[in-house]
């Protein structure tokens, strides 16, 4: 089974950091938690990959004026889109320090360079299909005498 989490519980220590919608003395200690929750899952088998899509502050303006230009994508745009984005350089260390904080040998973050989709979908796609390959997945064996079955 595959899952994907779209941000999750990095939420916590990076938006409402920068917001200040929580204490530091609140979201500092989710660095510990996400840690222990992650290693938790990986204890158990499951394997983690964490992406980190990072644009460039100039790509990013691009693919806002996209999405006003462009009556198909006039759907993606969110003004509050332009308040978050005067707030750049505090995610970026939010960034910065979920990603030091929060990358292990059990769930590793991918930092990947995004201002280029079809590189962007390379990497991740080459990551995923090596790290599928490394679990040397087979089918489980057939019940013994299976060639002897017939099915009326």
């Amino acid at each position: 089974m595959i899952g994907i989490f779209n941000r999750s519980h990095y939420e916590s220590v990076l938006v409402e950091r920068v917001k200040s919608l929580v204490a530091e003395k609140v979201w500092s200690k989710r660095f510990d938690h996400i840690n222990a929750f992650e290693k938790e899952l990986s204890d158990e088998g499951t394997t983690i990959l964490k992406f980190f899509l990072h644009i460039s502050k100039d790509e990013q303006k691009e693919r806002l004026q996209d999405r006003l230009k462009d009556a198909t994508k006039n759907w993606k745009f969110n003004p509050n889109d332009l308040e978050e984005r005067k707030r750049w350089d505090e995610y970026q260390k939010a960034y910065e320090d979920a990603l030091s904080k929060c990358s292990t040998d059990y769930a590793p973050w991918y930092v990947v360079p995004s201002d280029k989709k079809w590189f962007r979908n390379w990497v991740i796609s080459d990551t995923i299909v090596k790290t599928l390959e490394s679990l040397k997945m087979s089918y489980p064996p057939a019940v013994p005498g299976i060639e002897k079955i017939k099915v009326d």
